[in-house]
C-alpha cells in the first residue's frame, strides 16, 4: 500500500499526516493518502498566483496542445484509469471506463475551446455620441479556480472544471473528495508530462471542510467551481464574497411517462438511468410518473430490467451495481426506504442489502409526494414509480421540488413534448429519454437548490473568464 503525497508548484510535496483509503466495496485499504493543512493549502494558492502570469499570456495554440496531450496521455492509460476509479470509488468497472472515454472526450472539447475564446465587436454609433468610436470586447482568464469535486465522477468531474480554466488561461487549486483522491493526482502527473507549467495545476488531498474553506475564503482565489451536496453549496456562496462562483448540487430527477411511450424501450432507459453506479449520479432517475392506465404494465417491466442486473464486486467486468460509497450511506438510504413503506409506499423490488453490502436496486410504488426519498435527493439505487391521471398532473408533481436539473418525459404527441418542454421548471428537458443523459459539451445546470450557472466546456469558459471592453476613439 503506497503513500500518497500533495501536488503542488509542479512537484510532489510531503505531509507530516496521513489517512487510510479503503475500498467502497469489501473495505480493504488501498492507500495512505496525504492530508494537507492550511500551510499547504497556502502553499498550493502561493504556487497558482505565481503561475498566473505565465498562464495568462500562454497562447491559445499551446494552452491546446497541452490538454491535447492530456487527452492522449489519459488514452493511453485508459485501463490503468479505470480500474482506479472501480477500486476507489466503487464503480463498476465497465462504468469506469465509459467515464474514463467521457474524460478525454472532456479535454478534447477543452483543446478545442482554447481556441476559439473571442469576444465581440460593439457598434458604437447605434447611440447618439458614439460616432467615429471602434469598440471590441475581449474575454480574460479570472485568474486562480478553486474547483471542488466530489467523488462520483472523480475524473470527468475534475475535467469539467480543470480543462476549460486552463483553455482559458486561469490556473487551478484542486480539492477532491476524500474518498477518490488516487485520479486527481494521475491527471496532476498526466499534465505535468503535457507540459502544463509548474503551479498552474495544484492537487490538495485531505480534510474537505477545512481545504474547502480555505479556498472559498482566500482572497488571492478568484472564482470557485463546486460540484456537492446543496449544504456545502450554500455555504461556499456565504463565505465566497465578490467571487465569481459555479455551484453544480442536487436533483431528484424526474421523467413523465405518457401513454402512448414505447413501454419496453422506456423501461431499459429507465432502469438504466436510475440503478447505475448505483444512482449516485446528480441527475440519476428518482421519479418516475406514469400515466395510470399503463402504469402496471411499465412497472412489470422496469422489474423484468432490474432482475437483469448484476450486483457484486466493481471489478468484475460483469457488474452492474456494486457497493454504495459507504455503508453509512447505505444505512441512509434504507431508513428512507423504510420511512416510505411506513407512510404507505410498497415495495416492487429490492431494499435489502446482499451479504457483500450492495444496496439491491429499489423499485417503490405509490409513494407520498412529501416522504423523503420522493423530495430529497437520494443518492442511491432507489426510483419510485407513481401513478397519475394526466400529464398536467405529471408536470406539476415534477415541478413541485426544490431541485430543477433536469426533466424528461415520454410521448409520442409533438403538442404533449411541446407543452412540457416549456412547463417543466429544469435547466434541461428531455423529450424521450431520461433526465440522467449527458455529453460534455451541451450546456449543463440547474436552477433553485440545483445549483449556479452551467457547466460543459463552452459555458464553463464564460463562467471562468471576465469580458474586457476596449475603445478606440478615432474623433482625435
Amino acid at each position: 500500500m503506497h503513500r500518497t503525497s500533495l501536488w503542488i508548484g509542479g512537484k510532489k510535496v510531503e505531509t507530516e499526516s496521513f489517512e487510510t483509503l479503503r475500498a467502497p466495496y469489501g473495505g480493504a485499504p488501498i492507500a495512505e493518502v496525504a492530508s494537507a493543512g492550511e500551510a499547504e493549502a497556502d502553499q498550493a494558492i502561493a504556487a497558482a498566483v505565481d503561475a498566473k502570469a505565465v498562464m495568462r499570456t500562454m497562447p491559445a495554440h499551446a494552452r491546446a496542445t497541452i490538454l491535447e496531450r492530456l487527452a492522449a496521455g489519459l488514452e493511453k492509460r485508459r485501463e490503468e484509469a479505470a480500474r482506479l476509479i472501480a477500486l476507489e470509488a466503487g464503480k463498476p468497472l465497465k462504468a469506469a471506463y465509459a467515464e474514463v472515454d467521457r474524460t478525454v472526450q472532456t479535454y478534447k472539447f477543452s483543446a478545442e475551446e482554447a481556441k476559439r475564446i473571442h469576444g465581440e465587436t460593439i457598434p458604437l454609433d447605434a447611440a447618439p455620441g458614439g460616432e467615429g468610436r471602434l469598440a471590441y470586447t475581449l474575454r480574460e482568464p479570472v485568474g486562480v479556480v478553486g474547483a471542488i469535486t466530489p467523488f462520483n465522477f472523480p475524473m470527468n468531474l475534475v475535467a469539467h472544471k480543470v480543462g476549460p480554466a486552463l483553455a482559458s488561461g486561469n490556473t487551478v487549486v484542486l480539492k477532491p473528495a476524500p474518498q477518490t483522491p488516487l485520479t486527481a493526482l494521475l491527471v496532476a502527473e498526466l499534465l505535468a508530462e503535457a507540459g502544463l507549467p509548474a503551479g498552474a495545476l495544484n492537487v490538495l488531498t485531505g480534510d474537505g471542510k477545512l481545504l474547502g474553506e480555505k479556498i472559498t475564503r482566500d482572497p488571492r482565489v478568484d472564482a470557485i467551481s463546486f460540484t456537492g451536496s446543496v449544504g456545502v453549496g450554500a455555504r461556499i456562496r456565504a463565505q465566497a464574497g465578490l467571487k465569481r462562483v459555479t455551484l453544480e448540487l442536487g436533483s431528484n430527477s424526474a421523467v413523465i411517462v405518457d401513454r402512448d411511450a414505447d413501454l419496453d424501450a422506456v423501461a431499459a432507459r429507465c432502469a438504466a438511468g436510475a440503478f447505475s453506479y448505483q444512482g449516485q449520479v446528480c441527475i440519476s432517475l428518482q421519479r418516475i410518473y406514469v400515466v395510470s392506465d399503463v402504469r402496471d404494465a411499465f412497472v412489470r417491466k422496469l422489474k423484468e430490467e432490474v432482475g437483469r442486473l448484476r450486483l457484486g464486486d466493481p471489478l468484475d467486468p460483469e457488474t452492474d451495481v456494486s457497493a454504495m460509497i459507504s455503508p453509512r450511506e447505505s444505512e441512509r438510504a434504507l431508513a428512507w426506504i423504510a420511512e416510505a413503506l411506513d407512510r404507505g409506499a410498497s415495495l416492487a423490488a429490492g431494499g435489502t442489502l446482499t451479504n457483500d453490502g450492495v444496496l439491491a436496486p429499489t423499485i417503490l410504488l405509490d409513494v407520498p409526494h412529501d416522504a423523503r426519498i420522493s423530495c430529497e435527493e437520494a443518492f442511491a439505487p432507489v426510483v419510485l414509480v407513481n401513478r397519475v391521471d394526466t400529464i398536467e398532473e405529471a408536470i406539476a408533481r415534477v415541478n413541485d421540488s426544490a431541485f430543477g436539473l433536469q426533466a424528461g418525459i415520454y410521448t409520442n404527441r409533438l403538442d404533449t413534448a411541446l407543452r412540457a418542454a416549456d412547463a417543466l421548471r429544469a435547466g434541461g428537458v428531455l423529450v424521450n429519454d431520461i433526465p440522467t443523459f449527458r455529453v460534455d459539451h451541451m450546456p449543463y445546470g440547474g436552477i433553485k437548490e440545483s445549483g449556479v450557472g452551467r457547466e460543459g466546456v463552452q459555458y464553463a469558459i464564460e463562467e471562468l473568464t471576465e469580458p474586457k471592453l476596449v475603445i478606440f476613439n478615432r474623433n482625435v
